[in-house]
């Protein structure tokens, strides 16, 4: 199977707002952070980051983070590229808060207040995304 940022970041993000809908934001706030690695990583592959086809990751090993860490690394791809300016993200890393271990913790450790920053995180890359579509980027 080859990577699909793309289609990774749209069934992640559908289903991480069910889940958001349905009260289960442990699980919802796993699938935003990584809608949101799937979504910036397809930008940072149009912006240049080199790829390791027979791998299906990114060549070089500080791409290859999750959402706590890509928020960063996508700006470096996006500054340097000539339709970077419109692909600007807003604020802070909202994810210094979030870790894939976090998959380990106890339910009852996340709630609505916690998750919903990360969803709109998620949103915001969303609407990028549709963007680039748009505009032939991805």
């Amino acid at each position: 199977m080859s990577a699909d940022f793309v289609d990774s970041h749209e069934r992640h993000l559908e289903d991480a707002n069910q889940l958001f809908t349905s009260g289960r934001f442990a699980n919802a706030d796993q699938l935003y952070g990584f809608s949101v690695e799937c979504g910036l990583k397809s930008l940072m592959l149009a912006f240049g980051m080199p790829f390791n086809n027979v791998k299906q990751m990114p060549a070089n090993q500080s791409d290859s983070v999750h959402a706590d860490k890509v928020w960063d690394r996508f700006e470096s791809y996006r500054s340097s590229h000539s339709s970077g300016a419109n692909y600007q993200l807003s604020g802070t890393n909202p994810f210094n808060d979030w870790s894939a271990s976090q998959r380990y913790h106890n339910q009852s450790s996340f709630d609505a207040v916690k998750v919903s920053p990360h969803q709109a995180a998620a949103v915001q890359v969303n609407q990028l995304i549709k963007n680039a579509k748009l505009a032939g980027l991805v």
